[in-house]
């Protein structure tokens, strides 16, 4: 389906009609999962074969591996039946014959070096074992297959120039990571790492910070947002070239060794 990030949403029978057109238009009208998207995706260049989206929430991370990536097999994973089933849904009829959703609970997964790359977005802060979580993700790529991970950061500018802890989240068990903090974990679970950086510059943490006051976690002010999300999306999309020293957001991309073969159970 062309159109912007997250379109697919617009399926969503369970959506407003308000809502289904003005995500057609818009696409997946939320600030901070767009600019997670521009960081993110951009990590998952290259060939693979399978692809796993490890906690895919509504699936627009998943929607777009698909389409970036057509000659994969991608698989969404998620704990609420819920989404799966209507992301199923929209997956179907947006065309995306290579991508499917399945229920499950991404700290104990159950696949055995089935892909070659795996992608959690704004998971690990969830999951009071990360590192036992990371390992279950290790056991699931392939030996050489890559990990592209983001969290939240511990810190955040608040407004901007000043440093606070990052917002507290319903189901978070943390603030989020210290970039060296994340690197560490991963490398605890097995993981070679590549690269790890910040996310969310000034301009994005900015939009963001707005966006955060407007509607919370929990979508409040709907019309209000609808209103203002076209003009926080344009701003925040010049800031993803930025590369902060610190951030709300970090980024992390590291490897299975592939000269590991060994069975994580």
């Amino acid at each position: 389906m062309k159109g912007f990030p997250g379109s697919e949403l617009s399926y969503d029978t369970q959506r407003s009609k308000f809502e289904r057109l003005y995500t057609r238009v818009f696409g997946a009208p939320a600030n901070g999962l767009r600019i997670r998207l521009r960081r993110v995706l951009p990590a998952t260049d290259g060939h693979y074969e399978a692809i796993l989206d490890a906690g895919c929430g509504s699936g627009v991370f998943s929607y777009e591996l698909a389409k970036r990536h057509p000659e994969a097999r991608v698989v969404g994973i998620e704990l609420e039946q819920d989404l799966v089933d209507r992301a199923n849904h929209n997956a179907r009829y947006a065309g995306l014959a290579n991508l499917s959703f399945d229920q499950g609970d991404v700290t104990k997964l159950g696949f055995e070096e089935e892909f070659d790359l795996v992608v959690s977005v704004d998971n690990l802060e969830h999951v009071e074992d990360d590192v036992s979580a990371m390992s279950v993700l290790y056991a699931a790529l392939r030996p050489g297959g890559r990990l592209v991970a983001h969290t939240p950061g511990y810190d955040r500018r608040w407004p901007v120039f000043r440093r606070r802890v990052n917002f507290d989240v319903p189901g978070h068990v943390r603030p989020g990571y210290r970039a060296e903090d994340l690197a560490r974990k991963l490398r605890d679970a097995g993981f070679d790492v590549r690269k790890f950086q910040y996310t969310y510059g000034l301009l994005e943490t900015w939009t963001n910070n707005l966006s955060y006051r407007i509607s919370g976690a929990d979508q409040r002010n709907k019309l209000l947002y609808a209103g203002v999300f076209p003009a926080l999306l344009l701003v925040s999309w010049f800031g993803q070239w930025s590369h902060p020293r610190w951030g709300a957001g970090v980024l992390a991309i590291a490897e299975r060794p592939a000269n590991d073969s060994r069975r994580i159970r």
